[in-house]
């Protein structure tokens, strides 16, 4: 039997670390040092990520990097990091540093109990997908309203266990659907039988200007 083993110093796919403040969803306002990794199983036509530029970056050279800011909370997000290569080591080497660790995920593939908060952001227009397989539980999820997506987030609530719910609206040439996402919040929190409460949830941080 043949034993997989991980490099001491594995190189990454990252497209930028910065430090700034988690502008959407629950965690908004939190100071954190964002790790944004390339490449992603999905290619969702509205994505504000130009997740195929990037650069590979040693372990070491990352956790070089973080030495520069002063948060302690590291959001990893994409992309999708959960298709990158030695995520687990990465991972291992923030949490012994002592980071708090959030990731950003599709909610596709599980995730490593080494997060500490999950945020899920799964696509309708992937709904097929999703039908099949996703993860089954996270911190939050976040839905983006790319059209008429009211079965579909019927469908996530029976799929993912989470505390908290956001429908976010989607932006296409600078335009964001913002009253088409609050009329859909209106008719999911409306139902009868509805199992969740739904929130708005907007990229709050282009608004202020942040990264």
């Amino acid at each position: 039997m043949m034993v997989s083993i991980e490099p001491i110093n594995p190189q990454y796919r990252i497209v930028e670390i910065f430090e700034s403040l988690q502008g959407e969803g629950y965690n908004t306002g939190m100071p954190a040092i964002f790790i944004r990794l390339g490449k992603c199983n999905l290619a969702c036509s509205w994505c504000d990520t130009d997740y195929l530029c990037f650069e590979m970056m040693s372990l070491h050279e990352i956790l070089g990097r973080l030495k520069n800011h002063r948060a302690r909370n590291i959001i990893i997000t994409g992309g999708e990091p959960t298709i990158q290569p030695h995520l687990d080591t990465l991972l291992n080497a923030l949490k012994a540093a002592g980071y708090y660790l959030c990731m950003e995920t599709n909610g596709l593939n599980p995730v490593s109990p080494q997060i500490d908060f999950v945020a899920t952001s799964p696509k309708a227009c992937y709904a097929d997908k999703y039908a099949r397989s996703c993860i089954e539980k996270a911190d939050e999820v976040r839905v983006v309203a790319d059209g008429d997506v009211l079965a579909f987030c019927e469908q996530i609530e029976q799929k993912i266990q989470a505390e908290h719910f956001y429908l976010s609206p989607c932006e296409r040439n600078d335009e964001m659907n913002i009253y088409d996402t609050i009329r859909q919040i209106g008719l999911l929190n409306s139902r009868t039988n509805a199992l969740v409460h739904w929130q708005l949830s907007v990229q709050t941080h282009k608004w202020a200007e942040m990264e």
